[in-house]
């Protein structure tokens, strides 16, 4: 057995590291030879029983039926004729009239050549032996079962979109192999936790393979998966990893599951092709399209002659001396297993199976993208949004906050989910573009802090008769002057906002002692958002409202004033334009 993966690797480069491993293999196997001859240990020749007798008389008498039948193309059909004549020989041979039919059974043991009746497990066996003899001889002839050529793939139907509530999903049939292959998407936390025999480690794509026993038309509990299902799984896992984006392209964690629901032959190639088909139409920016063919081959030990044969069904597998899996994109080689059941085959067969598997490979290419061309642009309205940000990571624990409390905040407020890497990569997940949108706003203006022109969502923390203070971001905030609360006249701050309340506010300004000064009405005129208070004009009669003429500009600290000048009485404010604690208050303040 080999198996082996690459990265779109030309055809002949695998052959040839197919062939290097073969060396080294040589090698290997050589030393072993070396100790086994150390030990004084001779090895044990394998020495054939001679064959039965009855195979040659099932030859002689039922070999026309059988090869007919074996030329049946549809699978059911072919094998319920099959066993209609393993029935009529059983009648002929052991209830029929007369004494029971004895022959030499042949084998090992000193009645090898004794003939005793047969019975019905005897001829089921030797019936089996019959059918390979058939159908490699109806192969080397050029006949294969199905009636095809030996280059001939079977028909192919292809079908994306099929299961609306999955985020992709496609049926991809060839012949009587169908496969019905389904995509979704999640975070970080869907991710799988494998405890390797080293260390744990989790893997962003999974491809789990299921094959039910009604594939085969059979019935039988299902037990969970068996070692074929995680065989093929991982094979087509593999196969299929190469063409995925990066996961800084692409965050989301993968997951594809491929059942089949008729099975004829290379079932995992099947699972290979769906698989394409559903992470397009689930909107993965996969590099390249990736098909698979599995390529069978019946030699003639005797005269060497053999034939390689495309696209194999299950009769061809199991009476057949090879089974290639080949996957791959148009460029080059991605995954292969090969399984041998002759004593082995040479370069130029190894060499002229991948060249047949190309030539397969690109015409599977051509019928899958007849279905859809390119991954869909968007993913499926029923998977998470995930944005990516990076951000400092000394900033990390200022996002989490104490015991976390910033973090759950922006979590129960924008309804995304937070996960953050050691490495300063923020991923945000949410049900809808919009909660990962406001999640990804939130962080960049906390961990990038206050930026002049950025719009904020803040939350009003103080009001005074000048204005009311705003916090931005966590523990800076930033004064909105009465005169940019709205474009229209504001008589009481009280009027526009409350402690506690949300409002959306644009950086105007940061002076040189680092205060902020936010304005609303720019905020709401870039947003082009309706401003209530626009259209109330100002009293008749009354002043111009100061907007704390200082070196700051509007809403800045007031000039500072020469030595010994006297500050007037009321001018308590804290720097922003008018105090807060009132002005002349009518009288001489008494004495001191």
């Amino acid at each position: 057995m080999i198996e082996g993966f690459a990265d779109e690797l030309p055809e002949p480069e695998m052959a040839d590291a197919i062939i290097e491993g073969h060396r080294i293999n040589q090698e290997l196997i050589a030393l072993q030879y070396e100790l086994l001859a150390a030990v004084g240990h001779e090895r044990t020749e394998f020495r054939p029983a001679p064959p039965d007798a009855l195979k040659g008389h099932i030859l002689e008498h039922y070999g026309a039926r059988i090869r007919d039948a074996k030329q049946i193309v549809l699978k059911q059909e072919r094998n319920a004729t099959v066993k209609a004549i393993v029935e009529s020989i059983i009648g002929d041979l052991i209830t029929g009239h007369g004494e029971p039919f004895a022959i030499a059974p042949g084998g090992p043991g000193e009645n090898a050549h004794t003939p005793v009746p047969v019975t019905k497990e005897r001829i089921k066996t030797v019936f089996h032996a019959v059918e390979e003899v058939v159908v490699r001889d109806l192969i080397l002839s050029g006949k294969r079962p199905d009636g095809r050529g030996p280059r001939d793939l079977r028909s192919i139907k292809c079908e994306v979109g099929v299961l609306p509530r999955a985020h992709g999903s496609a049926i991809f049939q060839r012949g009587e192999t169908q496969a019905l292959v389904t995509t979704v998407l999640g975070t970080g936390a869907d991710e799988q936790r494998v405890d390797g025999i080293m260390d744990e480690f989790t893997k962003k794509f999974m491809l789990d393979y299921n094959m039910p026993p009604f594939a085969v038309g059979e019935i039988r509990p299902i037990r969970g998966p068996g070692r074929r299902e995680i065989g093929h799984g991982a094979l087509a896992e593999r196969s299929v990893a190469p063409i995925l984006p990066a996961p800084a392209k692409f965050p989301y964690t993968i997951r594809v599951i491929s059942d089949i629901l008729e099975s004829n032959g290379s079932s995992s190639m099947a699972s290979v092709c769906g698989a394409t088909l559903s992470l397009m139409d689930a909107g993965v920016p996969i590099s390249d399209p990736v098909g698979g063919i599995s390529i069978g081959l019946v030699q003639d030990d005797e005269t060497g002659r053999h034939v390689l044969l495309t696209d194999i069904i299950g009769e061809e597998d199991h009476y057949g001396d090879m089974d290639f899996k080949v996957a791959g994109t148009q460029r080059g080689v991605t995954g292969i297993q090969l399984d041998l059941k002759n004593q082995g085959i040479t370069e130029d067969v190894i060499r002229e199976t991948l060249e047949q598997a190309h030539e397969a490979r690109l015409e599977i290419l051509r019928a899958m993208l007849r279905s859809i061309k390119r991954p869909r642009e968007e993913i499926s309205t029923n998977a998470p949004r995930l944005i990516q940000i990076q951000i400092n990571p000394d900033k990390i624990g200022l996002l989490i906050g104490p015991g976390g409390k910033t973090i759950r905040r922006l979590q129960d407020e924008t309804g995304a989910k937070i996960d953050i890497d050691d490495s300063g990569v923020v991923t945000l997940a949410s049900i809808d573009a919009s909660g990962a949108e406001a999640a990804r706003d939130k962080i960049l203006a906390m961990t990038e802090g206050v930026q002049v022109g950025r719009i904020y969502e803040g939350r009003v923390t103080s009001i005074k008769e000048f204005g009311a203070f705003v916090e931005i971001l966590p523990g800076k905030d930033g004064l909105v002057h009465v005169t940019e609360l709205s474009s229209g006249y504001v008589t009481n701050v009280a009027d526009v906002c409350r402690v506690g309340d949300s409002m959306m506010v644009k950086v105007i300004a940061v002076d040189d002692q680092d205060r902020v000064k936010l304005s609303r009405k720019a905020a709401l005129a870039e947003r082009e958002l309706p401003d209530e208070f626009a259209s109330k004009p100002r009293p008749a009669g009354s002043a111009d409202r100061p907007q704390g003429a200082g070196p700051g500009g509007p809403g800045g600290p007031p000039p500072r004033r020469s030595e010994g000048e006297r500050r007037p009485e009321g001018d308590r404010g804290r720097g922003y334009g008018g105090g807060d604690r009132g002005g002349d208050r009518g009288g001489p303040r008494g004495p001191r």
